[in-house]
């Protein structure tokens, strides 16, 4: 008979979303039970969600499991006293993100909790797995720090539990775009940005780009796509009229410009596009940069996040300077590659072979293996 696997998203928002369908596809052999929270009020989410699980969900919680995975805004330890059985099972506690890194000025940077639960979650748990070594260490770092502003003194051991965890990442969608074809050399540079609509994906900067490609009239077709939300930055409606403006200019077909719903549709933009283009000021592996790069484009990111465990030198950006300044560098590389193919030289591309659903499957079997032997 096959184990049977728990699995807990206390705050299930897209990307989260991808890592907990594509982890179940990837073991079919498993049975899996799985309980979702919506992706909104945060503050509450993260800390509410073991009464509304722990209270309303107990059946299910109880049942005969081998194995708990959990993310980690899961407030674990008090699910664990709410429902003792979840306490005996082997646990995985997963980090698609941390909190201790978010840009200065938002409630989550403000707010210790955010931070405390997913601290106490990894230390209830048997093993502890990261998204990317940058997530990884930033979340040690922020912990190190938090422990040294507490009024008490921890007990030591703490942190030496938090470093004993391991780093495997979301695996990139299967996707088949043989039969869709890059712009020809004559046509503007078809660039992407394809990242959530809010502040801290940088639309300040975002905007300052378009402005430059506006004015100057560059043949450079940006299309913004990605997730959005009732509320979003003011700086996506100067964008889209700077954007309209331009393609009336240049005489271009409009660039897309919204969410697209349809993942097919979606994946045949990346593989007609020539670039993507990150503006973000956080980001914790960056799946829509390296599925875009899966897709065939050429990328360009900032150079202080994520991105350089997976992309050289070439294909970041500076995010030293103000955003003008840092804007005109970036429409300068998105130009050079213009004229590149321009002349029918072909761009760079990125090998992601380490994020295939293949590489992926094996890390996380030797881990299942380890705690359900262990069970």
């Amino acid at each position: 008979m096959s184990s049977k696997i728990l699995l807990l998203s206390a705050y299930d928002a897209a990307s989260h979303r991808l890592w907990r369908e594509r982890l179940v596809a990837l073991f079919p052999e498993y049975q899996w039970t799985q309980l979702i929270l919506p992706p909104r009020n945060f503050s509450w989410r993260i800390r509410g969600n073991s009464l509304l699980w722990g209270f309303g969900e107990t059946e299910i919680l109880e049942r005969d499991y081998q194995l708990l995975i959990a993310t980690s805004m899961v407030d674990l330890s008090s699910l664990r006293g709410f429902v003792p059985a979840l306490s005996k099972l082997p646990t995985l506690v997963y980090f698609h993100e941390n909190q201790f890194v978010y840009p200065p000025g938002s409630q989550r940077s403000e707010n210790i909790e955010p931070q405390l639960v997913p601290l106490y979650s990894a230390l209830c748990a048997d093993a502890v797995v990261f998204n990317s070594h940058y997530n990884r260490t930033t979340f040690l770092e922020g912990a190190k720090s938090l422990f040294q502003r507490l009024p008490d003194q921890l007990p030591r051991g703490l942190l030496p539990r938090l470093e004993n965890s391991q780093v495997i990442p979301v695996p990139l969608a299967r996707f088949d775009l043989s039969a869709v074809s890059k712009s020809t050399r004559s046509a503007p540079l078809e660039i992407v940005w394809n990242h959530r609509w809010e502040y801290d994906k940088g639309p300040a900067l975002l905007l300052e780009i378009v402005k430059i490609i506006n004015k100057y009239q560059l043949p450079l077709n940006l299309h913004i796509v990605g997730e959005q939300f009732r509320q979003q930055p003011p700086q996506f409606d100067q964008i889209r009229r700077l954007l309209i403006k331009h393609a009336e200019n240049l005489k271009l077909a409009p660039s897309k410009f919204g969410y697209i719903t349809d993942q097919e549709s979606y994946y045949q933009l990346l593989a007609r596009c020539d670039a993507v283009l990150s503006t973000a000021l956080h980001d914790f592996q960056g799946l829509a940069i390296q599925e875009a790069c899966a897709a065939g484009c050429t990328p360009l990111a900032p150079d202080n996040l994520v991105y350089s465990e997976y992309l050289d030198a070439q294909y970041l950006y500076s995010m030293r300077g103000k955003d003008r300044a840092i804007a005109g560098s970036i429409v300068d590389k998105l130009v050079e590659w213009h004229q590149q193919k321009v002349i029918d030289q072909p761009l760079p591309k990125v090998n992601l072979d380490q994020y295939q659903q293949q590489h992926v499957r094996s890390r996380y079997a030797d881990i299942f293996s380890s705690l359900l032997n262990h069970n």
